[in-house]
């Protein structure tokens, strides 16, 4: 039987939003489902990432948390491999779920792709960011034996920006842990919510617009935000929250009249979905990945236009119902476990190969 090792030399808990999720329940959804021996090697910054699995904590990688220290470390990986490598002894396949190829190895290789913002929309990013991207995302892309996109969307992109083969990507989306987000008994609460770091493609500012747009009809209507980052002089009605535990947004997404998700561009978005599942009704943005993901049980807006914003949300707001409804039913479409089954059958898929 093929041993499967997953390294996770660039793990920084709380710092990768939706990737971190992705791995910390793909690890789970092995641990119930999978197939095959596998071998998680982990940073130092996060030794108790393994979710139960075999694994073994990469001593000689550089503790990196800031984005200049992870630089520093993947630079001194790049120059001496060896012992990183040594973690992959025995394996036959490696796969690496947030992208960068580390450490660089001779063995078959499965890379997770999450979108091509990057390239998608340059102006989100810092040249020092597309530079690291373009360096070690694409390098690690085009060598790898499979290429697994979150969404067709991300496949799309990957084809048409990176000229990578379509036969080497496989299409995986994401999933729901829905025996952790259910609906709950209790009533909705006056509040919408929106779970997202204040990163620039997140666009709370246009939110911000909406918001005030939509307080002017409904004064006792507050905006919660969620998942840490520094935010300053928010306005009137709005709270942030920072970031909180799982439990916490779970809560707040049974209790919220709405999730209001009004992000440029993700390669899947997961809080829709995961609102959804919640019996949470959902007014989301029609960029990129999000129109796939929600699948036609969410109110779509131009996320550009404060007036579309705020019109979606009072849409879903004087009528939740049949977006409850259509929202539980594209929720019980995904979960956790059909994600592990067709990411061990790549595996399976290269270590039938050699």
């Amino acid at each position: 039987m093929s041993v499967i090792a997953i390294p996770l030399l660039t793990l920084v808990p709380g710092r990768l939003g939706g990737s971190e999720t992705y791995v910390r329940e793909l690890l789970r959804g092995l641990g119930r489902v999978g197939t095959h021996p596998y071998r998680i090697v982990l940073p130092p910054v996060a030794p108790d990432r393994a979710e139960g699995l075999p694994s073994v904590s990469a001593r000689e990688f550089r503790r990196a948390r800031s984005t200049f220290e992870r630089l520093g470390a993947l630079t001194l990986a790049g120059a001496r491999p060896g012992p990183l490598r040594a973690y992959l002894a025995g394996a036959d396949v490696v796969h690496f779920p947030l992208t960068i190829e580390l450490p660089r190895t001779s063995l078959a290789t499965v890379v997770t792709l999450h979108d091509v913002q990057h390239l998608d929309l340059p102006e989100m990013f810092s040249r020092a960011e597309r530079a690291f991207r373009a360096v070690y995302w694409h390098r690690s892309l085009r060598r790898a034996a499979r290429v697994i996109a979150v969404s067709e969307f991300a496949a799309e992109r990957a084809v048409s920006t990176l000229r990578l083969d379509p036969s080497r990507i496989r299409v995986i989306p994401l999933g729901v842990d829905r025996e952790h987000l259910r609906p709950g008994d209790g009533p909705r609460e006056p509040f919408l919510l929106y779970p997202a770091r204040p990163w620039k493609h997140k666009n709370h500012e246009r939110l911000f617009e909406a918001f005030a747009l939509l307080r002017r009809e409904r004064p006792e209507l507050r905006l919660v935000l969620t998942g840490g980052g520094d935010f300053s002089n928010l306005p009137a009605g709005v709270e942030s929250r920072g970031h909180v535990a799982a439990d916490e947004v779970a809560s707040l997404m049974r209790r919220a009249s709405a999730l209001v998700f009004p992000s440029l561009y993700e390669g899947f978005g997961l809080p829709p979905i995961e609102a959804m599942a919640c019996g949470c009704p959902v007014a989301c943005s029609n960029a990129a990945a999000l129109p796939e993901t929600v699948g036609g049980a969410a109110r779509l807006f131009d996320p550009r236009d404060p007036h579309a914003i705020a019109d979606a949300v009072r849409g879903v707001l004087d009528d939740p119902a049949p977006w409850v409804e259509r929202g539980l039913a594209r929720a019980a479409r995904f979960s956790w476990d059909a994600t592990a089954r067709a990411t061990d059958a790549v595996y399976a898929e290269l270590s039938t190969r050699s």
